[in-house]
């Protein structure tokens, strides 16, 4: 099975318990209003088998705590994100946070039919304008499912209100020089950053999120 992917990295902290890795698939029809990731937005050929992907992630598995899916839209290919969940089972005892722009109601089925391959999943699209008060969630209106036993046991922590401590990114720079910024930033974050770089003579768009 062929899964196109934006990325990978590890470790990811700042998308749920622990050092994580990161997966994100390439392609969304969504496309919300401030979108974090609009890099993801474009279906291009980033074409990747399953069985290679979760090769290249073996050796991060004996330190990961857990693996985050998101995107792009990873409801917009669900016969790859199945057969990815299933090959994570197989070789990963850590919990799975899958993220998700469509509301509940839309992708209910598909994840009752991926029964116990998903311990968590964030839906609903992401709101510019909605406040932003809850962990792992850019806007208010997005809903966190907890689906398995092992899913409310890692998960239940991120039912509470933001702190101060909350509030953080994960910087990476990959092999070709790249630098990624992980997480959920607060809406003037990006602002900030962008009045930074302007003042050390670095374009903002050779950053990704």
């Amino acid at each position: 099975m062929e899964i196109s992917l934006s990325r990978m990295h590890f470790p990811v902290t700042t998308l749920g318990p622990g050092n994580r890795i990161g997966i994100w698939m390439q392609g969304c029809s969504l496309r919300c209003k401030g979108c974090l990731s609009p890099d993801t937005w474009s279906v291009k050929n980033n074409g990747i088998t399953v069985e290679v992907l979760v090769e290249q992630m073996k050796d991060w598995l004996p330190f990961a705590d857990g693996i985050t899916i998101s995107g792009g839209e990873p409801f917009e290919q669900p016969e790859a994100l199945h057969s990815l969940l299933v090959a994570i089972r197989k070789i990963s005892q850590g919990d799975i946070l899958v993220y998700s722009g469509y509301e509940w109601h839309k992708i209910e089925s598909q994840v009752s039919a991926m029964k116990g391959l998903i311990d968590a999943l964030i839906s609903e699209p992401f709101q510019v304008k909605a406040t932003q008060t809850k962990i792992l969630r850019g806007s208010d209106n997005q809903q966190l499912h907890m689906l398995t036993a092992l899913g409310r046991k890692r998960f239940e922590q991120y039912e509470r209100t933001m702190t101060t401590k909350d509030k953080v990114l994960d910087l990476s720079v990959d092999e070709t020089g790249r630098i990624f910024l992980t997480g959920i930033p607060q809406r003037d974050d990006m602002q900030r950053l962008r009045l930074l770089l302007e003042q050390q003579e670095q374009p903002l768009k050779q950053l990704k999120k």
